[in-house]
């Protein structure tokens, strides 16, 4: 209801079940690909790389220096997902150019057609909510369900739970919860995936948890994988002066760093008098953030600029990732200097221009242009000029229920 199969591919995305299934990039099987110069041909994982301009420069030239690159061009060891500049880490060890072209965010090529790899839906799962005293025994709870063989583990951070709380939270959470945690169990049939769940429970209780609830049919499941969406349809209904920006956040960190990180966004948020909302991939140390940002105070831009400056600098120090799952895009591609090495930095510059000498492929992404400022004009800004009205409606609707799949003009008469 959210993704598009093509946007996945673009950014290497990454979701619930990444802890089990790993990001979009080893299940891309093919792409049939237009290059700069309109060349259309399929790259296969495992061919023999197509005889395309594009391709044969960037053998000629960026592919032996990626090779020759110290350390294999890795600048975050532990983060376990990163969707955050060229995947030259992948293509090192594969050599196969898929490996450089999903995450690319059309920034090489356009995707017009995507082959995948399937897996086996699995007889049987089975959930559980842990709730915590301190972010320290969730994060240990959250390595435990990782070697213990969970399918997902989300973190919910308790400025998450006190906003679910407020709009009816399909499941009761104890107010002193630092943080809570939703665990996913894969099995063969419902017997295996309720013993797992019960081995589960005792090894979170012994993290810590003071209170563990497991469900074991699909109805219980859904009512505990529903407060992971609870928040977003309620930070929609706020205040109309309140906007969910997300602008930090789709960090991911070593996973021992992670009640530092979280613990470091919240002061930042607090020190700049803003509130927010943090939840995530628990299991990936991954994590995603929803300021709300009371654009009625006539510092909210500088706000927003200080805190996503003092953020980057906070997942810099910890050794992570501006982007764990849904890439740079122009808000983050000013900032990958800081987060990156200066040779990992020139190598993206050499293998855009290899690809797309014409910079004609989404300019500003992956390699920055022009002054190289993370964003100008914000589309919340009650100053800006205001969008025709039924484009407004349309648009509020959208954001209001959730509806990314509607098709936008046939909601403003197909114009």
């Amino acid at each position: 209801a959210f993704c598009t199969i093509g946007g996945m591919a673009a950014t290497n995305a990454a979701g619930t079940h990444t802890l089990r299934y790993g990001a979009m990039r080893s299940w891309v099987t093919a792409l049939d690909c237009v290059f700069d110069d309109g060349t259309r041909t399929l790259v296969q994982r495992g061919a023999t790389p197509p005889e395309v301009p594009a391709v044969e420069r960037f053998l000629a030239g960026a592919h032996a220096a990626i090779l020759a690159s110290p350390a294999r061009v890795r600048s975050h060891p532990g983060v376990r997902k990163d969707s955050s500049g060229y995947g030259l880490a992948d293509y090192a060890r594969s050599g196969d150019l898929l490996d450089l072209l999903v995450g690319s965010e059309g920034t090489l090529a356009m995707f017009v057609g995507v082959e995948l790899s399937l897996a086996s839906l699995p007889g049987a799962t089975s959930s559980l909510v842990a709730e915590f005293p301190t972010l320290e025994q969730a994060v240990d709870g959250a390595a435990r369900a990782r070697t213990g063989g969970a399918s997902a583990c989300e973190l919910l951070d308790r400025t998450f739970v006190e906003v679910a709380r407020r709009g009816a939270a399909p499941v009761s959470i104890d107010e002193a919860s630092e943080a809570v945690l939703l665990v996913e169990l894969e099995a063969g049939d419902a017997g295996s995936a309720a013993a797992m769940a019960r081995v589960m429970e005792q090894a979170l209780a012994a993290c810590g948890a003071s209170r563990v609830t497991v469900a074991l049919s699909a109805e219980d499941e859904a009512a505990l994988w529903a407060l992971r969406h609870a928040a977003s349809p309620i930070l929609n209904r706020l205040s109309p002066s309140l906007k969910s920006m997300q602008f930090i956040e789709d960090a991911a960190v070593p996973p021992e760093r992670l009640p530092q990180y979280v613990r470091g966004v919240r002061e930042i948020l607090a020190r700049h008098d803003v509130r927010g909302v943090i939840f995530g991939h628990a299991g990936d140390s991954h994590v995603h953030v929803n300021p709300l940002i009371d654009v009625r105070r006539t510092d909210w831009k500088d706000a927003v600029r200080a805190i996503l400056d003092e953020v980057t600098s906070l997942a810099a120090q910890l050794g992570g990732t501006l982007a764990g799952e849904h890439g740079d895009g122009r808000l983050r591609t000013p900032l990958l200097e800081r987060v990156w090495d200066a040779r990992s930095i020139a190598l993206f510059a050499e293998v855009k221009r290899a690809f797309d000498p014409q910079n004609i492929f989404n300019p500003g992404v992956k390699v920055p242009t022009g002054a190289g400022q993370p964003f100008g004009d914000v589309k919340y800004d009650p100053t800006l000029p205001q969008l025709p009205l039924d484009a407004r409606n349309a648009l509020d609707t959208i954001e209001r229920d959730r509806a990314w799949s509607s098709y936008r003009l046939s909601m403003i008469g197909g114009r």
